[in-house]
């Protein structure tokens, strides 16, 4: 059975599935998104508003996922191909090559995982791999990467990434918990705590920010450790009870002289920082294509819905009122889909070293607007549907559900405020940049 049927409600696909030209994608995006809308409908997003319901995703799915290598598109492109290969797996679900998966690739999987228009399920297969998983083959060591990407890789064991503490959220040079050497030098003695952990209680092990340097050592003084968490001693785990995306298993997670080898140290001791900072224009355009699917699937239910819903002897769309909300709320989201897939071509064509440079502002702005946009869409949808948008069960369930997780848009990954505030000031460090390069070459001559 298949299911890559394209939606046609207003709204609900992107313009290049709803055959209007687009420079970016190729025939090779055409069959990864067939396969993608086949594979994740069939096996999480045909119930994943029911899983929502039930805070909790099955065990089998992650499992059925990793077999189908249907985690690995949630890393950032490229692909760590030696690192694949080297654990056996040089081809993605549909016969993608692992070195063939660019940017676009990954803004199709993103989309297709976001089209329940609850991010919780997705988000509880893909965010630890995605966040937790690039610091050790981009930074760790040949042995460190033995030993732990091939069952990461597998799905044989989980990962998160734990930088969030209840007192450092989007101010990460202020992390407290300290990760001491013992005596022999051989462990790392870690005492703290890590909070609003996504994947956490779910996890084997975590990608985790410590502090290696002195208490006024801020950004300088960080570290990334791969702390093990199931059954370690002197850790423990609780779910959180969050306003949405229940089931994606945000964590408390407390460390009480938990002792991990010095072998797990990701990298050099003290850079931990400079890693961190190299994960963020993936996860942040992550969440903005995720984020911008759940604003279609908002806005396209409302569409839907006042075609077909009858008030005053005609359908609601014949109202200017609904017409004019629907036309605000669909410009904003298709500027903001298209300003996200220039990020992905930037991407496809910049060094990595340059991406983050000249990238990082604007793809916080991107995460933030990201943010507005889906709150703009949930409030609309809402609103058209009227009492039926109140509503956690019926026809307008899914613009309920969306408008509950607005927030967890908005905070999670960097808070919206934090994000326009970063944005700004990357832009003027770029621009002083530019002015020194400037002035190295002289006056320019005509």
């Amino acid at each position: 059975m298949t299911f890559h049927v394209i939606d046609p409600s207003p709204f609900a696909e992107p313009p290049w599935l709803c055959g209007i030209p687009s420079p970016y994608y190729n025939d090779s995006h055409r069959k990864w998104q067939r396969t993608c809308r086949d594979f994740i409908s069939k096996y999480l997003n045909d119930f994943a508003i029911d899983l929502e319901k039930a805070e909790r995703v099955p065990d089998h799915v992650y499992p059925t996922f990793a077999s189908a290598r249907m985690l690995i598109p949630t890393l950032p492109a490229p692909l760590p191909v030696s690192q694949l290969k080297d654990a056996g797996i040089h081809e993605l679900s549909g016969g993608l090559k692992v070195e063939d998966f660019d940017p676009f690739h990954g803004a199709v999987y993103g989309h297709e995982m976001a089209r329940s228009g609850t991010g919780g399920p997705a988000g509880s297969l893909t965010v630890g791999m995605a966040y937790g998983t690039p610091p050790i083959y981009k930074f760790g060591s040949h042995q460190l990467q033995r030993r732990f990407l091939p069952d990461i890789f597998h799905g044989r064991k989980r990962i998160c990434i734990a930088i969030t503490e209840p007192e450092a959220g989007s101010d990460v040079a202020n992390i407290k918990t300290t990760a001491r050497k013992s005596s022999d030098g051989r462990r790392y003695v870690l005492d703290g705590a890590k909070k609003w952990i996504t994947n956490g209680i779910m996890s084997d092990y975590a990608t985790m920010a410590v502090r290696t340097g002195s208490e006024e050592s801020g950004a300088a003084g960080l570290s990334l450790l791969i702390v093990p968490l199931k059954g370690q001693q002197g850790v423990t785990m609780r779910r959180i009870p969050i306003t949405g995306q229940r089931t994606s298993g945000t964590t408390y997670i407390e460390l009480d002289n938990v002792e991990v080898p010095v072998e797990n140290l990701i990298g050099r001791e003290n850079h931990g920082m400079r890693y961190i900072m190299t994960n963020f224009n993936h996860e942040r355009l992550s969440i903005a294509v995720g984020v911008t699917t759940s604003a279609r699937v908002a806005l396209s239910s409302a569409f839907a819905y006042v075609l077909k819903r009858q008030a005053f002897g005609q359908p609601l769309v014949a109202r200017e009122v609904v017409r004019h909300r629907l036309a605000k709320c669909g410009a904003d989201l298709e500027a903001l889909w298209a300003w996200v897939e220039t990020f992905h071509y930037a991407l496809q064509h910049m060094s990595k070293e340059e991406a983050d440079m000249q990238l990082g502002g604007l793809t916080a702005a991107a995460k933030a607007k990201a943010g507005m946009v889906l709150n703009e869409c949930a409030q609309c949808a809402v609103l058209l549907f009227g009492g039926n948008g109140l509503t956690r069960s019926g026809q307008g369930e899914v613009a309920e559900m969306i408008y509950r997780e607005v927030n967890n848009a908005r905070v999670p990954g960097g808070s919206e405020d934090v994000m326009l505030d970063l944005c700004v000031r990357q832009l003027v460090k770029v621009y002083q940049s530019r002015l020194k390069e400037l002035d190295k070459r002289g006056p320019a001559k005509l």
